[in-house]
Formats: structure tokens, sequence, C-alpha cells
């Protein structure tokens, strides 16, 4: 896709902030961590609530690495998880997002719980994704 700048020189755009927060979910619904890692900044923040620190799943991650560890370990807590982003809201460099996750423990027990992920872009590129939760409940679902 190109578009003109004032001095009519066709300059190629990126995908949307939108498009590019869209693909990180398709990703995640693929299981495809390459494709994820390539929507990601070398240097992204991973940051989960610290409430879930205690099961490994709390705090900052950084980077691919950080990023990568952190979706290996998630299946030594929980027996799965999808994700359903519902609504895609933007402003300037910052996509907020709400949705719902199907989370099932290891027992098989499985429960629809709200999230909200604050994505920050620069770049093209996610640089910051901030999952915002309730630990409680996720807790009382992690024991089931």
């Amino acid at each position: 896709m190109t578009r003109m700048t004032r001095s009519s020189d066709p300059v190629t755009t990126r995908r949307s902030n939108i498009q590019l927060i869209h693909a990180a979910y398709q990703a995640f619904r693929a299981r495809d961590v390459d494709a994820l890692l390539a929507v990601l900044s070398e240097d992204v923040e991973w940051i989960h609530p610290q409430g879930m620190r205690e099961y490994g799943l709390g705090g900052t991650k950084v980077g691919h690495a950080g990023v990568k560890e952190f979706l290996a370990h998630v299946p030594t807590v929980l027996g799965g998880m999808r994700l359903h982003p519902l609504e895609f809201v933007e402003s300037g460099n910052r996509v907020v997002v709400f949705g719902i996750r199907d989370v099932t423990s290891r027992s098989g027990h499985t429960e629809a719980l709200d999230f909200v992920h604050s994505w920050t872009l620069r770049d093209g590129l996610a640089v910051r994704m901030e999952d915002i939760f309730d630990t409680v409940v996720f807790h009382r679902l992690i024991e089931s």
C-alpha cells in the first residue's frame, strides 16, 4: 500500500498499529511463536501482574528470549488457554484490547476470564505488552 506525501513522493506505509496487534493475536491463535516475535521489538517488555509471580507467570520479561521463556513456562502451570480479543482501542502509540480468555487448569477445569492488554508500539513494532486481569480468580482456577 502506498500513500502520497505533500511532496508527492510515494511512501510505503507500514501496517497500522491495530493491524499489527491483530497479527499478534492471530499468531497466538495459531501458536506460532515466530509470527508473534515478528511483531515484537527485540527489546520488548512482556509484563504480567506481580500476583502471578508464585507460578512463574508474574513480572516483566524482556526481549524475544524473555517472551519465549514465558510462553514455554505457561503449559507447566495451565492445561490450555485461548484468547478472544473483543475490542481494540487505539490512542497514539497505544492499543488497548479488551477480551476474554478461556483458561483451562491442569486438572481440566475451564473458565472464561476477562483481560485487558495494553500494547505500546514504536516504529511498527510492539515495545511493551501489559496483561491486566483478576489474579485472585486466576489463582483459584490454577489451584482447581
